[in-house]
């Protein structure tokens, strides 16, 4: 009998070509792009066959940790969650689950996913799976080959060599990214898309790798054996980690290794890449108009709309994307994924709050969204969860005014501690040790009004913090 497989999640990506819709603060990995879960959850639900799959890995940064905890639990699933302290690119990343994997298994095999990815048919995705798993049993470290749907010069290519074993064929070779005819001439001869996901036994990985770049290996390896643990998270070790090369997978192993494979698969994958790919994997009308929220088109096709609120119409236009989030809205042609990334890289400079978070800001006790802001006042919306609570902190610039629009608070202002209910406020002089919790079975809602000199997030003290954020 076949071993089960652990699948290792790589969600630590910013997934900038999808803003303003993807942040720094809250990329594309979390957000539901094709109806009500996140393409995180998406993936961890096609591995929930515990006859094929073992309890997942997640590895992401910390900043990502209680987003990944969240997520995990609006699904009912479980994983180890390992945190880097630093991005290193997928080759540290996948070193680090593969280490982390044999400390549960020395015979461990792993399938390393990206949790961006959409995968449509789930029962392909899951044949290629048991196809890849005799291969990287035997020694084969294993990629995933897509056959490809057009001939797409955004994604590199695989072209297969000799039968390993059922669909199973050796690598001959990686190319990168093609221009449109020599995209076409690959199609032609056969050539696979290479999706980025990968089987192997962790003991052959981590060899493999260490021929080609040992001082990183054992610094990923230094890394979890010095592992710490932190609220349920498994927290690499910084200097190990860090001291490691950042680079791809791919540049540190399979395009060197002699023992890649691929198995073709086609299960309607896509990286969603682009604005363009959402358009492409949407339902549209039958001009080819696909949207996401309220959208009005006339006289116009093939266009792409996401938009939170505000109603988007579009006359006489073709082969435009437009997004609208409460803060930005990006206006773009469908198919330039990169003067996008182009575009992002200028926000980087000119703007870069835009880049980084939404007006809705996520927290692991809730969130906070700012709806007007002046030079001396801002208002904020606040919700928290039940049962959870802030830091205990104190702010030197400013003071608030909360009111609460629903449930209950339990507030501590210096020796005071007091419940507010609905339609009741409190004021939270400045310089004051304040502290706010919903202790009920409800979300917890209110209005802050900031008054002060200063009002930006870095002047909050904390003095206490369940999250043990600094």
């Amino acid at each position: 009998m076949s071993r089960r497989i652990i699948p290792l999640i790589m969600c630590g990506g910013a997934g900038t070509r999808l803003w303003p819709a993807s942040r720094e603060g809250r990329p594309k990995q979390f957000l539901p792009l094709f109806g009500a879960r996140s393409t995180f959850q998406d993936t961890l639900t096609r591995l929930s066959d515990s006859a094929l799959f073992e309890r997942p890995i997640v590895i992401t940064n910390a900043a990502y940790r209680f987003m990944v905890q969240e997520q995990l639990a609006e699904i009912g699933s479980e994983a180890d969650v390992l945190l880097e302290p630093a991005r290193r690119d997928s080759g540290p990343a996948i070193a680090a689950g593969a280490t982390f994997a044999q400390t549960r298994d020395g015979e461990a095999i792993v399938l390393a996913l990206a949790a961006d990815h959409v995968v449509r048919d789930t029962a392909a995705f899951l044949a290629a799976c048991r196809q890849g798993l005799v291969a990287a049993e035997s020694g084969r470290i294993v990629t995933f080959g897509v056959e490809p749907e057009r001939a797409a010069t955004e994604y590199g290519y695989i072209s297969p060599g000799e039968t390993v074993s059922g669909e199973v064929r050796s690598v001959a070779k990686f190319v990168e990214k093609p221009d449109q005819a020599t995209a076409e001439q690959y199609i032609k001869s056969g050539y696979l898309w290479n999706s980025g996901n990968f089987m192997f036994r962790a003991a052959m990985l981590l060899d493999e790798y260490r021929k080609l770049d040992a001082q990183s290996v054992e610094a990923v390896v230094g890394s979890v054996t010095k592992a710490g643990r932190d609220l349920g998270f498994v927290t690499l070790n910084a200097d190990a980690f860090g001291s490691a090369k950042a680079i791809s997978i791919d540049y540190a192993v399979m395009e060197k290794t002699a023992r890649a494979a691929v198995v073709p698969v086609s299960c309607g994958w896509s990286d969603v890449g682009s604005w363009h790919a959402v358009w492409e994997l949407s339902q549209k009308d039958a001009q080819g108009n696909a949207a996401q929220g309220a959208a009005v088109f006339e006289d116009s096709r093939n266009c792409n709309v996401a938009t939170d609120k505000a109603l988007v119409a579009l006359e006489g236009v073709d082969d435009l994307v437009v997004v609208a989030t409460q803060d930005a809205v990006l206006v773009s042609r469908q198919k330039d994924a990169n003067g996008l990334k182009r575009l992002v890289a200028k926000l980087k400079t000119a703007a870069p709050q835009v880049t980084v978070d939404h007006l809705k800001v996520h927290r692991p006790w809730g969130s906070y969204q700012s709806v007007d802001n002046g030079e001396r006042h801002q208002v904020k919306r606040i919700i928290v969860k039940p049962g959870q609570r802030l830091s205990l902190q104190k702010h030197y610039h400013r003071s608030e005014h909360w009111i609460v629009v629903r449930g209950a608070a339990r507030v501590t202002v210096n020796d005071l501690v007091k419940t507010v209910h609905e339609n009741e406020s409190i004021y939270i002089p400045m310089g004051a040790v304040h502290r706010l919790e919903n202790p009920g079975k409800i979300m917890l809602e209110l209005i802050e009004v900031q008054t002060g000199s200063y009002l930006g997030e870095d002047d909050i003290i904390r003095i206490e913090d369940d999250y043990r954020r600094e």
